[in-house]
């Protein structure tokens, strides 16, 4: 009879060790390593190890080894992308005197950057979207973060830029400060060099530590209770008289002076984070749809905590998301499954569906066909805003035909609405699918 003998870690060959604990997250790794000082000095040390656990998570999404131009250490650079991911996805500018650029912004990963890129609808009474670059946010090769603000959308960034070595960056782009205010809040301000911004462009707060070079363990998230701290921290900062406020001031004299930078006011954007539908949320997410006058919108659909529902449009809005009402709501997210009555199959059968036409529409992805039109998956009854803006038409005495509509779920997953009072429905496809943007466009390209 064979004796098994039982291995330990340390027993396995070295590679196999480096493979396992690339699946670990550093708060545990850490954890791991205070059990042998050999796997201390792997953790502190070791950039085999490092480099699995960056491309482990990213490797599929960005080029790991030309981050900093591939001479920063990789566990430095595993905690800027772990900031950076929380980026990824929608946001949406609030405030700001400026409302000539798009609100909504995109950002996604690029081969050694992430760059946000404002969002807008096409012209062209189609469902291409145009994407316009506006920032960029990499890591220089003496692993200082450096972020660059594009006002036209027109350039396209190297690893020699970042370097230094190309002269272009200076003349063309503003180097900016991309400042944080908890998870879903960030600001892009004028670049200023501060004792309070460990990297430049990272501001922290008082209770973060010093995030310098290899000196940041136990600072993978701000518990929630310090959030308000760093709002407060935020402002003070802006605001202080003291420090080297009078350096900054002349620094930035100089800058104006030479005509390499021009004065930009701050922005701010907040996240959309719930941007994708969901099994349990098949409406939520942004949508984009065709509007009754044929031009391109984009709409935000969100669920409350109490099963309510609200759409509501974004894009080119000069006014701030919260001040607009919602195109349509609903208090009960419970659909209706067929077999229908007549007359709402009669309801359905008399609307034309707003779509592009066939010429301008290059776009095939998502959309209905043939099969699919007339096929419901189900129907939620809705309401307009007439009875939340209008206060006549609230009550007893209001007309049902003018605030009572209808939601039809698509056997493909999207959906269409429309109201009684109507004789259209606004269908909404998908503006982007697993991370990537769909139907982009150049604004160059844009007729």
């Amino acid at each position: 009879m064979e004796t098994e003998i039982p291995l330990s870690f340390s027993d396995f060959p070295e590679d196999v060790q480096l493979c396992v604990l690339s699946f670990l997250r550093p708060p545990d790794l850490e954890a791991f390593a205070s059990t042998c000082k050999r796997f201390v000095s792997l953790y502190r040390h070791d950039q085999r190890l490092w480099f699995s656990m960056c491309h482990r998570r990213w490797g599929s999404k960005t080029l790991i080894n030309r981050w900093g131009s591939g001479k920063i250490s990789y566990r430095n650079l595993y905690r800027i992308l772990d900031k950076y991911e929380n980026l990824i996805g929608f946001w949406r500018r609030c405030g700001g005197a400026d409302t000539s650029s798009p609100a909504l912004v995109f950002f996604e990963w690029g081969p050694f950057y992430i760059t946000g890129s404002r969002i807008s609808p096409s012209k062209n009474r189609g469902y291409e979207v145009i994407k316009k670059p506006f920032l960029w946010m990499s890591i220089a090769s003496n692993g200082e973060l450096v972020n660059y603000l594009d006002p036209d959308g027109r350039f396209s960034l190297t690893e020699e830029d970042l370097m230094g070595e190309s002269g272009i960056v200076e003349s063309e782009l503003i180097q900016v400060n991309v400042n944080f205010i908890g998870e879903c809040h960030f600001v892009v301000e004028d670049f200023v060099v501060e004792e309070n911004l460990g990297f430049s462009g990272f501001r922290r707060s008082p209770s973060s530590g010093n995030v310098r070079g290899e000196e940041y363990e136990n600072v993978y998230g701000s518990p929630p209770e310090r959030l308000m701290t760093e709002i407060y921290q935020y402002f003070a900062n802006r605001t202080s008289p003291g420090g080297n406020g009078a350096s900054r001031r002349q620094r930035r004299r100089e800058k104006e002076k030479q005509g390499r930078m021009k004065k930009w006011e701050p922005e701010h954007f907040v996240k959309i984070v719930n941007c994708s539908p969901k099994l349990s949320r098949p409406l939520q997410g942004l949508w984009k749809g065709i509007c009754d006058d044929m031009s391109l919108d984009f709409y935000l659909v969100s669920y409350d905590d109490l099963g309510g529902i609200a759409c509501r449009k974004v894009g080119d809005s000069n006014r701030p998301l919260i001040h607009n009402a919602p195109i349509f709501w609903t208090s009960s997210s419970t659909f209706t499954e067929p077999p229908f009555s007549p007359e709402e199959e009669h309801i359905y059968n008399q609307r034309l569906h707003l779509r592009p036409p066939i010429e301008t529409d290059q776009s095939h992805d998502d959309h209905l066909s043939s099969s699919d039109d007339g096929v419901i998956l189900r129907m939620l009854y809705i309401n307009s805003s007439y009875d939340l803006v209008i206060p006549d038409s609230a009550g007893t005495t209001a007309n049902p035909r003018q605030v009572e509509g209808r939601i039809w779920q698509y056997r493909n997953g999207t959906f269409g609405f429309g109201f009684l009072r109507d004789n259209y429905i606004i269908d909404l496809k998908h503006i982007a699918k697993n991370g990537n943007l769909l139907d982009a466009i150049e604004p160059s390209n844009n007729g």
